[in-house]
């Protein structure tokens, strides 16, 4: 369409021309007449030209006019100067004239706006140029023109826009644009900049941005310098300037120059003109640079800067929801606004630049402390996952996950720009969401909590779409069946019906949708769903919508018949009381401060439901008295509910169990029926017993018979006794404010058991007796674990006396179960946690139980073990290390005299049936704040007070003790990936941990810090007990005054004590912030048993303290996993106060040490077997990396511990290392391995600008590693054992990769310096490789898969070196020096191989290297010649 019309308007220019073809010799004759005397007809030169070319010029308003094409009329000026006879001074004139012409500012104006074609036709529709700008299209008027232009320019510069809208100085700089050619355009370019300087910011902003437009290419670059030097002057010209950079064509080095200038203002720069500057920055990066601007853009972009503070946020907030009047673009929206833009420009850019989205990636990545991550990290991650340009989705995934992992990104980072930014994040919802999602089925249990708060903010902070999409993913979360990701949704569930009812009311029809997948949840997860449904349906905000389906879904479970679905009925109906009965807050309304009569109709009528629902079956009974235990236990119920609940419990539990005590007891049972147990005989007749043996009876019995029992015989099951107890002693409790006085006979009462005597003979029994006395000893056991959570608490002496007296019938009881149990394979356990996945798969742990018999590691508690010293140690060292260790010790107090027997037997350990146990609660860790007392050495000088009456014998120490280790290890300690197993017919890992799992880490936490300071005594006690039996023996630990049992418990119970306060201080918590606090109080507590007031001290201080405190206990650890614990303690706390150099030190000296110590057991054998050379394996690798000198402490080991051990005899030791002896070889050798490869790879890489010192120094490192792996290979010869070559083939193979990816590029730069040094390092290294090449043939001939799956890759590797030492020389022209030749097959002994010598399959080359001066043989392996070509 442009082309016609041009084509048109020249055809009528061409016509017109034809026209007047007949006047032009007239007018050209009478043209110099003109010229003569243009002063008569007083028209300037400037007029007469213009006219005749073909313009007519108007005054006023009146656009001038043009009759020619613009091109013709710039022909005719031309033509008309150039001919003229007074050319060149006519020039002048003509500029003269149009100065002259445009004085008036109307006729100036009409000169700059297009002229009007005016055409014989009539036909006006062709654009046409102004009269200036088509001037400035003839070359020898251009320069001139353009310097009158720019001096008139300045008097229109303060008069802004004129009435018509137009600016006089913009029109002038536009008439400057796109010119075909600019005659003088380094001039130009000059003043235009002079004029910048002067002139105000709009004209400046106007003559900037064309710069582009009017400037050759050949001057980008040194306008560019300019306006750079303009930027640092005035920040109001950044927008304009950038732009204009953005536009040029610029070298590299100029871009790069403005760059870095433009980063060093940043800070300075206008929030409104930050977008620009980031985009400009982002977008003049090249791929080598992208790292470094991108590092350097992230630290100076402030965002935090950007918003407003907090406070004024939430005014401004509550101003705008108030009025509503603030104006849309308030500070605060164009804040956000303009962080939006910023974003945009980094999203653009990752988007469009491959380099620049790894540039964002890496320098995050580089990001080591937490205190250095800024907003701009999470938003950008944001942006990449966003984008997902050049895969970057999955790049940010892992970089989140690696950073919140490492606690760098925490949730206060997270809340910030929740906070902050939320209009920016709205943009990104649907990568935070998919970001949240990925992080809650994350199996690192060490990052869902961040997933967690990834989903609250966003449904706080968002509208109502991304509500329902979160509550939408966190329902699918529930739905997966994956146990971590379940818990975590609930919980964050119940959070936010907590936090914010009346919005997730709106969305509890998503919720119910869960209800049709229960079959996949545990009880616990059952609880939380309950409760939080029933919260919705009839908390405050009620939602009568779902009340209906609740009811329907909890009586169609309470009235099947399937014993899964029966118990997720009755958890989820006394939820549903819990939140129907809840105490109500006190409205405006005093009526509504109490429940309202029709709701308490209902609750009274489901209490009654569940109750005769339940009655079918012991089990569900049972589970019905816990849960209901549990509500009035964690909930605040309305006191008519909590009336209707208690009423009964107390007379029910005496009608059922609690009978009066008699001269006898009449009936026929299995066993003899006696009174055991009494704490009270002292008193006056009348006293009460436990029903026990003759209900039991009565139970056995009707299992025999058909299952037609009354409700009355079924209710009163033994299975009953300890929930029912459980249920009263809470309703005693709330009902009372704590006091047990009502029921305190309970504590002291005895049990109707049979003679304990009959465990002595267990085996004479029948199969039916002996699993009669088996239930009998765990019903017993479990009413004392009730008993003991009951009374735990209370403060008076006789009471405490009691339950201490409880605990040691608890560890007795045990004792004689262990034996039973071993009598009895195929018995079926009786349930003691009916919220379990099985309560009535019991009958699978049958087989399990009798086969645990002698596990190896299983029991660590007995008697047995005293005898045999390898079973004692590894038994004992079981003991602490399994997190399930339950009550096993305790019993050998009591039974020292049936050690004999006991040793003909099998063991059985009852850490495999701690599920069937009675769950202690922590209050009765409390117990632990007692002293306590050990036979060999009554703790006269820390307990003369009046507490000795109160003492922990060491078997209850054990007892509670292993209780706290596995509470705390289950609660602080991660668990990893809780995805649900394969088959799940396995106890799992939250078993008999109901009531723990309600608590929070943190109280589990609190609490553990709470019991320190008795820890700490009971940590002094032991190391007293071991310091004063090595004093009475002379330092040797199995002396003659040793006791062999007492010495065991006393080893288990120190060793759980550093576990316990490992476990403690290993917490992730104590990292976040607001744990701070609860970290120092612990710490202080260490620090104050060496240091007085450590309340004032610094965390360093502390840190200090503590480690010199326990370094103290290194003098009496008993055995080798002791000393591991303590070290591993020592480690944790150090850790906590940055892990100095100094800490390191003293752990590797500590490690030393235990290392350089011989174990022996109690009996006097020295401590062995798998176990212990798990433990040290672990020790000699603390050693190892904590040391200095790694490669000084490999050699002293290898060449100086194991000669001395090749001297020893057969079953002695190295004498300056005590650990290392035949049996341990294996372990040193694999760890010292390991240790040196780690620690080549850590020697820095050579580089080309190394000075000579650096490259001695490396080198010299080189040749310490190279000498240390000769020696442990040339071990090979000695120690030739399969697991020896395997080590050494997988370890050589990884060693000699290291040293051809950081060793040879060193021999490369070093070879000219250091000649010799480098010859005697391959001369020495050639030696190893030859050595792992016989090992190779040596791995073939054995035809031994374990050790030929390493060989290709080393052969690989051992050519790639040939090839490589090739390359070296070539590189410093001593090629000539290199020849290769075939070397022999041979095994281990260096004899050749044979049998493989016709087929040449494995022949490998040695290699010569001889320098100009110095001729030396270096010979290496390769594969033959036609090998390689196959193999590479």
């Amino acid at each position: 369409m442009m082309r016609k019309k041009r084509r048109s308007s020249v055809e009528k220019a061409e016509g017109t021309t034809t026209t007047t073809s007949k006047a032009k010799k007239s007018r050209s004759s009478s043209r110099q007449s003109k010229e003569a005397v243009p002063e008569e007809t007083n028209e300037s030169v400037f007029g007469i030209f213009l006219r005749e070319a073909g313009v007519t010029l108007k005054h006023g308003g009146t656009p001038n006019e043009i009759a020619v094409d613009q091109v013709i009329f710039q022909k005719r000026v031309q033509k008309q100067l150039q001919k003229s006879p007074r050319y060149p001074g006519i020039v002048q004139e003509f500029i003269a004239g149009l100065e002259s012409h445009i004085e008036d500012a109307d006729r100036f104006r009409n000169s700059l706006l297009p002229c009007v074609p005016r055409l014989p036709d009539g036909d006006s529709s062709s654009f046409q140029e102004s009269l200036l700008r088509m001037l400035l299209g003839i070359e020898m008027l251009q320069t001139l023109i353009i310097n009158t232009l720019l001096e008139k320019l300045p008097e229109f510069m303060l008069d802004g826009t004129s009435d018509g809208g137009l600016s006089i100085p913009r029109i002038i700089i536009n008439q400057l644009k796109w010119l075909d050619r600019i005659v003088d355009s380094k001039e130009l370019a000059t003043k235009l900049m002079e004029l910048v300087s002067v002139a105000p910011v709009d004209v400046q902003r106007d003559i900037i941005t064309s710069l582009p437009e009017i400037l050759e290419d050949s001057q980008h670059n040194d306008i560019a310098q300019e306006l750079n030097s303009l930027l640092q002057q005035n920040t109001q010209l950044t927008v304009p300037i950038l732009d204009v950079l953005s536009s040029l064509n610029l070298s590299s080095s100029i871009l790069a120059e403005v760059r870095s200038a433009v980063m060093s203002t940043l800070a300075a720069v206008q929030l409104e003109d930050l977008p620009v500057v980031v985009k400009f920055i982002l977008h003049s990066v090249s791929a080598s640079d992208a790292y470094e601007v991108v590092s350097n853009l992230r630290k100076k972009l402030e965002l935090e800067l950007c918003v407003l503070p907090p406070g004024l946020q939430a005014s401004q907030s509550h101003i705008m929801s108030k009025g509503k009047t603030v104006s849309t673009n308030s500070p605060a929206t164009g804040r956000q606004d303009s962080v939006t833009l910023t974003l945009d420009g980094i999203k653009t850019a990752v988007r469009f630049q491959k380099t620049i989205s790894e540039a964002w990636i890496k320098a995050i990545e580089s990001v080591e402390e937490v205190e250095d991550h800024k907003v701009i990290d999470l938003l950008v991650l944001f942006i990449l996952h966003t984008t997902n340009a050049n895969q970057s989705r999955r790049a940010a995934e892992r970089v989140l996950k690696a950073k919140v992992r490492n606690g760098q990104i925490q949730e206060s980072l997270l809340q910030k720009t929740f906070r902050d930014y939320a209009q920016v994040m709205r943009g990104y919802f649907p990568s935070i969401l998919a970001l949240a999602q990925c992080l809650l089925r994350s199996p690192d249990p060490s990052v869902v909590p961040f997933g967690g708060h990834m989903y609250r903010h966003s449904f706080t902070v968002f509208d109502s779409y991304c509500q329902q999409e979160v509550v939408g993913s966190l329902v699918t979360h529930v739905c997966s069946g994956v146990g971590g990701e379940v818990d975590m949704a609930l919980e964050l569930l119940c959070g936010l019906v907590t936090e914010k009812p009346s919005e997730m009311a709106l969305y509890a029809v998503f919720v119910k949708g869960v209800l049709d997948y229960m079959d996949n949840l545990t009880p616990q997860q059952i609880r939380k769903l309950f409760n939080l449904l029933s919260t919705l349906a009839f908390g405050q905000q009620q939602g009568s919508h779902i009340q209906d389906d609740m009811h329907i879904v909890v009586r169609k479970q309470l009235s099947s018949t399937v014993p899964k679905y029966k118990r997720i009925g009755i958890i989820g109906a006394v939820m549903i009381i819990g939140s129907m009965g809840a105490l109500r807050s006190k409205g405006k309304d005093s009526q509504n401060s109490s429940i309202p009569q029709e709701m308490y109709r209902q609750l009274t009528a489901l209490l009654e439901l569940v109750q005769s629902s339940s009655q079918s079956s012991a089990e569900a009974t049972a589970l019905y008295y816990d849960e209901l235990a549990n509500l009035v236990l964690t909930s605040t119920l309305d006191p008519q509910v909590q009336e209707k609940i208690g009423s009964s419990v107390l007379n029910d539990f005496q009608d059922d169990f609690v009978v009066d005590l008699g001269p006898d007891i009449t009936g026929s049972f299995p066993l003899s029926a006696k009174v055991m147990y009494n704490l009270d005989e002292d008193e006056s007749q009348g006293g009460i017993a436990i029903n026990l043996l003759p209900l039991l009876a009565s139970d056995f019995q009707n299992k025999g018979e058909q299952q037609s029992q009354t409700t009355k015989s079924r209710r009163a099951s033994p299975l009953c006794l300890s929930p029912f107890f459980r249920l009263l002693r809470l309703c005693e409790e709330k009902q009372h404010q704590g006091d047990l006085e009502e029921i305190d006979a309970l504590l002291g009462c005895p049990l109707v058991l049979t003679d304990m005597d009959v465990g002595e003979k267990v085996e004479a029994l029948s199969k039916a007796e002996r699993e009669f006395f088996c239930t009998l000893l765990f019903h017993s056991i479990n009413w004392f674990r009730e008993v003991v959570n009951a009374f735990c608490r209370q403060k008076d002496t006789e009471m405490k006396m009691k339950v201490m007296t409880r605990l040691q019938n608890i560890t007795y009881l045990q004792t004689q179960l262990e034996k039973a149990l071993a009598a009895t394979p195929g018995y079926v356990l009786p349930v003691a946690n009916f919220d379990g996945e099985n309560t009535e798969g019991v009958t699978l742990s049958s087989a399990a139980p009798v086969n645990k018999t002698k596990k190896d590691g299983t029991g660590k508690k007995r008697k047995a073990p005293g005898k045999n010293s390898s079973e004692s140690s590894s038994q004992l060292e079981e003991a602490t290390e399994a997190d399930e260790t339950q009550q096993d010790l305790p019993e050998k107090e009591k039974e020292k005299e049936k050690e004999k027997e006991k040793e003909t037997r099998p063991g059985i350990s009852l850490t495999s049936y701690r599920q069937f146990f009675r769950e202690l609660d922590m209050e009765v860790l409390s117990v632990l704040q007692c002293g306590l007392i050990s036979c060999s050495l009554l703790d006269s000088e820390l307990h003369t007070k009046v507490r000795e009456e109160v003492l922990l014998g060491p078997a209850e120490l054990v007892f509670l003790l292993e209780d706290m280790f596995r509470k705390v290890e289950f609660s602080l300690i991660a668990a990893p990936a809780k995805r649900t197993p394969f088959l799940k017919g396995k106890m799992d890992r939250s078993a008999g941990f109901s009531h723990l799992q309600q608590r929070s880490p943190k109280d589990i936490a609190s609490c553990s810090v709470q019991l320190l300071p008795a820890l700490c005594s009971h940590l002094e006690n032991c190391h007293n007990h071991f310091q004063t039996v090595l004093s009475e023996n002379n330092g040797v630990v199995d002396g003659p005054a040793t006791d062999v049992q007492e010495h065991q418990l006393m080893t288990t119970a120190y060793q759980l004590l550093l576990q316990v306060l490992n476990t403690t201080f290993s917490w992730s918590g104590f990292s976040q912030p607001g744990q701070r606090s609860l970290l120092k109080k612990a710490l202080g507590v260490l620090a104050g048993r060496l240091k007085e007031g450590g309340a004032e001290l610094s965390m360093e201080e502390l840190v200090k303290h503590s480690f010199e405190y326990l370094l103290n206990f290194r003098s009496t650890m008993p055995s080798l996993s002791t000393a591991l614990c303590l070290s591993q303690l020592l480690s944790t706390v150090s850790e906590k106060g940055g892990y100095s150099s100094a800490y390191r030190e003293q752990t590797a000296s500590l490690a030393r040490r235990f290392l350089s110590q011989e174990w022996v057991t109690p009996s006097g054998e020295k401590e062995r077997g798998t176990k212990f050379n798990e433990t040290l394996h672990t020790v000699l690798s603390i050693y190892l990396e904590h040391v200095d000198d790694v490669l000084k402490a490999v050699e002293e080991i290898a060449g100086e511990g194991i000669p001395e051990l090749l001297n020893a005899a057969k079953d002695e030791s190295s004498t300056s290392w005590p650990t290392l002896n035949r049996q341990t070889f294996l372990v040193f050798y694999k760890v010292l391995m390991a240790e040196l490869e780690k620690s080549v790879r850590k020697i820095p890489a050579a580089r080309t600008g190394d000075n000579a010192e650096v490259q001695s120094e490396k080198l010299l490192t080189w040749n310490l590693a190279v000498r240390d792996f000769h020696i442990l290979v040339n071990l090979v010869k000695v120690f030739d054992s399969r697991l020896v070559v395997n080590v050494c083939l997988k370890y050589g193979r990884l060693f000699l990769e290291s040293f051809l990816k950081l060793g040879m590029p060193l021999l490369d730069y070093s070879f000219k310096r250091h000649k010799e040094d480098v010859q005697s390092l391959l001369k020495t290294f050639q030696l190893s490789t030859r050595q792992l090449h016989h090992m190779c043939g040596h791995s073939k001939i054995n035809q031994d898969t374990s050790l030929t799956n390493h060989v290709p890759a080393l052969k690989k590797s051992l050519e790639l070196f040939i090839y490589r030492v090739k390359a070296m020389l070539t590189l410093n022209n001593c090629q000539e020096a290199f020849w290769m030749g075939n070397l022999k097959n041979r095994n281990l002994k260096g004899e050749e191989i044979l049998s493989q010598r016709s087929q040449g399959s494995e022949n490998e080359e040695d290699e010569e290297e001889e320098e100009e001066q110095h001729v030396s043989h270096l010979q290496d392996q390769s594969e033959d010649e036609v090998l390689k070509s196959k193999h590479l």
